[in-house]
């Protein structure tokens, strides 16, 4: 048993507590608050009014499927041999041992969602887990975690040289429509006992129908994230928009379809057309419109490293302070569909915690300690 002492706790929730006390027991918290009974055998860490907060979670990633300073070799993440890869899953190209699961138990990341890139209309399973361990299949807290989906430029550019659908954005929705409807055939075949040789990717398509898990679309550009609201409504399934780059041209119509959203990463360039209106002020406008709002790195489009400063970078433009940190933790974790377990300091939850020298949001604080199921992952020196 350890306990945090003396500690200016941010729970991810909305509250704070002053010389506050974070008890964890193995692998799970069993108490956070101001008046915490310290038992006389818990190994206690004095934080010295230093700030305690839940582990930080990054909703959208390529960690460990494009591995950072590796070049080809560790690109991963775009099968693009077809245009509809539903049979495939991040899952099975995760190297646990790439630089960036360093970088992030560094900067105090320790939940993340692993998705495939978005070449593809249908690019296959994602996948969440930790940021610390050895085997992948350990580091798994929800597998899978949704079915990606893509919109816009990318499958354009990646299929279109090839003279192969799609080649516009009527060509993507059509892709997407006619998959779906094949995985209700192969569904209704399946439930009446008429299926002889099974097929892979329905039959990863079919957790998405059953709202089991969600279709999760890379979509920047409003005309596009209202396709995917259009076709998510036509199936009636589970629907998060990523990226949401122009989400705040049309927050009411975002807000009206119930959807999940994450947004970044909103520190690259403008490198492509679609990022013309790129800016830290879609999540203020998506947040005072009461749209669930997660904020992404979409690493290692930008290192995982800054996803605090993305979130710092949103309350300059007008972000709410407790909502950006909420798009990192408590929301964050609902996003992925993982709130049970991570994303705030509330007991029964894994014992995820980052202690830092200053407020998170703080230009000079630093990670002091990265600590995921109970154990510390990562000390800073002196």
């Amino acid at each position: 048993m350890k306990a945090y002492t003396n500690a200016t706790v941010l729970d991810g929730l909305g509250n704070t507590y002053e010389n506050a006390v974070v008890l964890i027991d193995s692998e799970k918290i069993i108490g956070v608050g101001e008046n915490i009974s310290v038992p006389a055998d818990a190994e206690t860490i004095d934080c010295e009014g230093r700030y305690l907060t839940p582990g930080i979670i990054d909703v959208h990633t390529h960690l460990g499927v494009h591995e950072s300073g590796v070049g080809v070799e560790g690109q991963d993440f775009n099968e693009t041999s077809k245009p509809l890869t539903p049979h495939i899953r991040a899952l099975d190209a995760i190297n646990p041992r790439e630089k960036g699961f360093e970088d992030a138990r560094e900067c105090g990341v320790t939940t993340v969602q692993v998705m495939p890139g978005s070449a593809n209309v249908i690019g296959g399973e994602m996948v969440v887990l930790k940021t610390a361990g050895h085997v992948v299949d350990e580091m798994v807290i929800r597998n899978p975690s949704g079915m990606k989906g893509a919109f816009g430029e990318n499958p354009k550019r990646v299929y279109s040289g090839r003279s192969v659908s799609p080649m516009t954005r009527m060509g993507i929705a059509a892709l997407m429509r006619e998959t779906l409807m094949k995985a209700q055939d192969y569904k209704k075949k399946k439930e009446n006992g008429e299926i002889k040789d099974r097929d892979l990717g329905m039959e990863q398509l079919l957790p998405v129908l059953d709202r089991e898990i969600p279709l999760r679309t890379h979509a920047h550009r409003a005309d596009d994230i209202l396709t995917a609201i259009r076709i998510a409504k036509e199936f009636n399934i589970e629907l998060t928009i990523e990226h949401c780059t122009e989400g705040h041209l049309i927050p009411e119509h975002v807000a009206e379809a119930g959807v999940q959203v994450s947004v970044g990463p909103t520190m690259s360039t403008r490198s492509k057309v679609e990022l013309a209106d790129k800016g830290f002020e879609t999540l203020a406008v998506l947040d005072e419109h009461d749209v669930p709002v997660s904020i992404t790195t979409d690493h290692p489009v930008i290192g995982i490293e800054y996803l605090v400063t993305s979130a710092v970078n949103a309350v300059k433009a007008g972000m709410n302070r407790e909502a950006a940190f909420r798009a990192i933790t408590s929301q964050a974790a609902r996003h992925i569909g993982v709130e049970e377990r991570v994303g705030s300091l509330e007991e029964g939850k894994d014992a995820d915690l980052v202690l830092w020298t200053k407020h998170p949001f703080d230009a000079y604080t630093d990670v002091v300690e990265t600590v995921i199921n109970g154990e510390t992952v990562f000390r800073r020196e002196g």
